[in-house]
């Protein structure tokens, strides 16, 4: 029996969802039937489209606790409930601690781990009233689960962000669940400025165990499964959506023979 998943009549609000990974996700909500509201501070070039619907477009800097909180009180007077939030806004340019000083650290921080629980808090304010309750997914990285040197704010607010979460689901269970995607390398249409052209962008594939770049859809995919009645008993987790992670480095060091067991 082949299992679909539809979403029709939930309402999902996607942030920093106009473009690269928030895009994707936004754009698999919307094939499942969602209704979806993308937020960032500024629109995207173009709208966010999937199976002949949009998503809508309203203003936010997730950073504003006052425009958050407004955000979510016009959301409950236009659609009346919230389904599910995914906190996707966030990011960071690269830059060693040592050369970039504490007040670039504490803006990263901010972005990355106090924004998404200023969001979540507004969010649980309208889910917790509601019959069905809601799910809040964490968009992560696996610079949380390693060293993150260039990276290493970023990498230390996603590490706060997966505990974040599991806190969460302990303290607004049974009402609202939340999990944590923990995304690896996507290609997206910034990707050039990480891993240069096309040719840089399939040799860092190549570094993955599954040969290639997650696609934005594919995070969006692991957002509709976990906003959907199939994970109604998941809340607290962490989706690993990296491809198999990272070769370690010492296995193409390392200069002795490897086969496979022969038994």
């Amino acid at each position: 029996m082949a299992v679909t998943i539809d979403l029709a009549g939930r309402v999902a609000v996607v942030t920093g969802g106009t473009r690269g990974v928030g895009a994707g996700i936004a754009r698999a909500l919307l094939a499942a039937g969602a209704e979806v509201v993308v937020c960032a501070r500024r629109p995207g070039d173009r709208p966010v489209e999937a199976a002949g619907r949009a998503a809508r477009f309203l203003p936010l800097d997730v950073r504003d606790a006052d425009a958050v909180g407004a955000f979510f009180e016009g959301l409950r007077g236009s659609y009346g409930r919230l389904d599910l939030l995914v906190n996707n806004a966030g990011g960071g340019s690269f830059g060693l601690v040592a050369g970039s000083g504490p007040g670039r650290a504490a803006r990263v921080v901010e972005l990355n781990l106090i924004a998404p629980l200023t969001v979540s808090l507004a969010a649980y304010e309208v889910m917790r009233h509601q019959e069905r309750g809601g799910s809040i997914v964490m968009i992560g990285s696996v610079s949380g689960t390693r060293p993150s040197p260039g990276t290493a704010a970023y990498g230390a607010a996603k590490a706060g962000l997966a505990n974040l979460a599991r806190s969460l689901a302990v303290e607004w269970a049974p009402t609202v669940r939340v999990n944590t995607v923990v995304l690896g390398m996507v290609r997206t249409e910034l990707s050039h400025l990480h891993y240069g052209d096309d040719a840089g962008i399939a040799a860092v594939g190549r570094t993955v165990p599954l040969g290639r770049l997650a696609e934005p859809g594919e995070a969006g995919d692991a957002c509709v499964f976990l906003a959907s009645d199939l994970a109604a008993y998941i809340s607290g987790a962490a989706l690993y959506v990296h491809g198999g992670g990272e070769r370690p480095a010492f296995l193409d060091a390392a200069n002795v023979n490897q086969r496979e067991d022969p038994t």
